[in-house]
């Protein structure tokens, strides 16, 4: 079997693939400083929790954005699972990459792409909602474009209430009117119905540059509050990011 691992920002999650199924998921928190003994109990309690054999993973594929944790990461998944990770590079996924620095696009945003490109074919604009929500363009013949990046929703909010002394921590979710009478559902307003705004803008001006007939594929945890509002996503894949590890892998494997 095969485990893969999304290291986002405030995130870790987990797939666990059976060939091309995939089978369970898991997420840890990201923020957390852990040791690779920590890292490890944790990963292996998570899948023995599933009734999961631990010596029946034979590789494990990472891809992360928070470069300080890779270290104890990499030496649990050494320690405890008996395999040395495979971490895959901006440049060594697979998809070409017509940006002016393609080393610095991180690492989760082509995983995506492929994930996108591989499983629903081009030109796709690929949108995943999280810490950070980006925007990102695959041409018909596969080659990554480069996108947008904006603040994630609930990273707006926490500077909404963060920054400013009277307004409250509130739950991220659509209110029933966009007219509110009180204080929490005029900020859960502005930031769903702004949200959903801002999507459908960048979505417009991307297709306007010329990609009309992307099909628009999204992702990320916050995915679920805003593609039910909007009807410029055509796809809601909550695992594309897993998905998309698992492609990179398959194709490195075929490639040796």
């Amino acid at each position: 079997m095969l485990l893969v691992i999304d290291v986002g920002n405030t995130h870790i999650t987990l797939g666990v693939f059976d060939q091309k199924k995939l089978k369970a998921t898991f997420r840890m928190t990201a923020k957390q400083p852990r040791t690779s003994d920590e890292y490890g109990i944790q990963l292996c309690n998570l899948l023995l929790n599933r009734d999961f054999d631990i010596r029946e993973i034979e590789d494990v594929i990472i891809s992360s954005v928070v470069p300080d944790i890779m270290h104890s990461l990499g030496s649990a998944i050494i320690k405890y699972f008996h395999v040395k990770p495979i971490v895959p590079t901006t440049l060594d996924m697979g998809l070409r990459i017509h940006t002016e620095h393609p080393k610095e696009i991180g690492p989760d945003r082509i995983v995506d792409a492929v994930a996108a490109y591989e499983k629903y074919g081009g030109p796709v604009i690929v949108i995943d909602f999280g810490t950070a929500t980006t925007y990102d363009v695959v041409s018909g013949d596969g080659v990554f474009e480069g996108g947008v990046i904006s603040p994630g929703i609930r990273t707006s909010a926490r500077a909404l209430w963060g920054d400013a002394a009277m307004l409250p921590e509130i739950e991220i979710k659509k209110p029933d009117s966009v007219i509110a009478k009180e204080t929490v559902s005029s900020m859960q307003g502005g930031l769903v119905f702004g949200y959903i705004g801002q999507t459908e803008y960048i979505i417009k001006k991307i297709k306007a540059a010329g990609f009309a007939d992307a099909k628009v594929v999204a992702t990320g945890g916050l995915g679920n509050i805003i593609v039910p509002e909007t009807d410029v996503i055509d796809i809601y894949d909550p695992n594309l990011t897993l998905e998309g590890l698992r492609l990179i892998y398959e194709k490195r494997k075929k490639a040796e």
